[in-house]
């Protein structure tokens, strides 16, 4: 179910250039759309991640899912520029000038943004209640894997809609990207069908009582007050290291993912408006598989390795992310990224590392780590907390990033991407350093 969250969340990134072509926006506008969704999403994180450990995170993921499909449908067939007059209106009575195109496309996704935030925590509770402790990371990874088959499904769905198509009666032009809001929401109308047939909360409601035993709290029942909730997660002394450091996973991870489509297009030359060329095809296909392979392999090591500590390995993970993508901005500053065969190759093969080690992370400090400080019974709102900051650190990267290359590409081209997000892989670093001294104390106060 939250792979198929992704049809309704990545479809927008193959948008953006047709949205350029009849709207004219910049890239500030396309990026401050996008870190409209991040605000939104990650506020709604913390919200409903706090009710989902009271209404169970199977509803929780019914509500985001079928609020997303709704909300895809209405990006596909409002007529835009009616509804961006009326709230450009709106604003002007307020004495705000504003471009009706980009009002209604940004308040449109806004909404999307709200309902997605549904999807996180409702997984991450459902299976912190089927997991062990000593099994979460390796979980995280398959979630990993789950989310890149959601990314993987829409640029394979989105290349062939821009392609254009003739089914039946049904006839798709050629870069038509508001189909791109019609046809995934279908997908996922399927998925959550099933989903709301075929899942169960726990072991127990599949009727395996007592087959796994949650170390925090292993009481009956998933659920728990929302005041107990939130004291309980709020007052954490590790939830908010890992948030800080969750924060740099987004500011990497959304800016590589939503920007990429107009990377290639003005850094590498492609011609992303009406198709996908196959290099940038294939470099889609690989970044995904990078992205499950470093999941596996950080979920199991910090299992098996570590015994479910999550710090070692995502701090290694951050450092090696920010020494990749500042050797990358030392590439692009020689020139070596460039409209050229080699310069494509080496653009593309940046991508798919950046994606390895910003994904890794991902996996254990957003959905290992949640389950770890929650149980199964507060897992909801943990995930919401630290998931929440993902989001805020996507806004700020791309409200900066937007804003910098709009005024240093025509010289330097995309060079300032790489040396922001190498900024956030640093930070993200050190803040996880931070957990791993916390933690040695709070485990030399139980020892004492």
């Amino acid at each position: 179910m939250y792979a198929a969250y992704y049809m309704c969340r990545y479809n927008f990134r193959f948008a953006t250039p047709g949205m350029q072509a009849e709207f004219g926006f910049t890239t500030t506008q396309i990026a401050d759309m996008l870190a409209i969704w991040s605000l939104t999403y990650g506020t709604g994180q913390l919200v409903n991640g706090l009710l989902t450990d009271k209404i169970g995170g199977k509803r929780s993921m019914q509500i985001g899912a079928f609020g997303t499909i709704a909300v895809n449908l209405m990006m596909g067939f409002l007529p835009l520029m009616v509804v961006g007059g009326a709230l450009a209106a709106t604003a002007r009575v307020i004495g705000a000038e504003v471009d009706p195109a980009f009002v209604a496309i940004a308040v449109i996704w806004l909404i999307n943004g709200w309902f997605q935030s549904f999807g996180a925590p409702g997984m991450v509770k459902i299976n912190a209640a089927w997991f062990r402790r000593t099994e979460r990371g390796t979980f995280a990874g398959i979630f990993g894997f789950m989310i890149q088959l959601g990314q993987v499904a829409s640029a394979k769905l989105s290349k062939a809609i821009l392609a254009g198509f003739v089914i039946g009666g049904l006839a798709v032009a050629k870069g038509e990207w508001r189909w791109l809001f019609i046809i995934p929401p279908m997908v996922t109308l399927v998925v959550a069908i099933f989903m709301s047939w075929a899942a169960r909360q726990s072991p127990d409601e599949a009727g395996y009582p007592g087959v796994i035993e949650d170390e925090l709290d292993n009481s009956a029942g998933v659920t728990v007050s929302l005041k107990d909730s939130f004291k309980t997660i709020f007052t954490h002394p590790l939830v908010w290291f890992y948030a800080c450091a969750y924060a740099c996973t987004g500011a990497v991870r959304t800016s590589s993912d939503q920007l990429s489509i107009l990377y290639f297009q003005e850094q590498l030359g492609m011609n992303m408006k009406s198709d996908i060329p196959p290099t940038v095809a294939w470099t889609l296909a690989l970044m995904p598989m990078a992205a499950v392979l470093g999941s596996l392999l950080s979920g199991w090591i910090s299992d098996k390795f570590f015994k479910g500590h999550r710090s070692p390995v995502a701090m290694t993970l951050y450092f090696l992310e920010a020494f990749v993508i500042g050797f990358a901005a030392l590439l692009l500053l020689k020139g070596l990224v460039s409209p050229t065969p080699a310069g494509i190759i080496t653009g593309c093969g940046i991508l798919i590392m950046i994606s390895l080690t910003a994904n890794s992370t991902h996996s254990i400090v957003g959905a290992a780590a949640p389950m770890d400080i929650g149980g199964k019974k507060m897992a909801g709102f943990a995930a919401g907390v630290i998931d929440s900051f993902q989001y805020y650190g996507g806004a700020i990267s791309l409200i900066v990033t937007g804003r910098v290359l709009d005024a240093t590409k025509a010289e330097h081209g995309w060079l300032f991407w790489y040396v922001i997000m190498a900024g956030f892989g640093i930070l993200g670093g050190i803040s996880m350093y931070l957990v791993m001294r916390k933690q040695k104390r709070m485990l030399s106060m139980v020892g004492g």
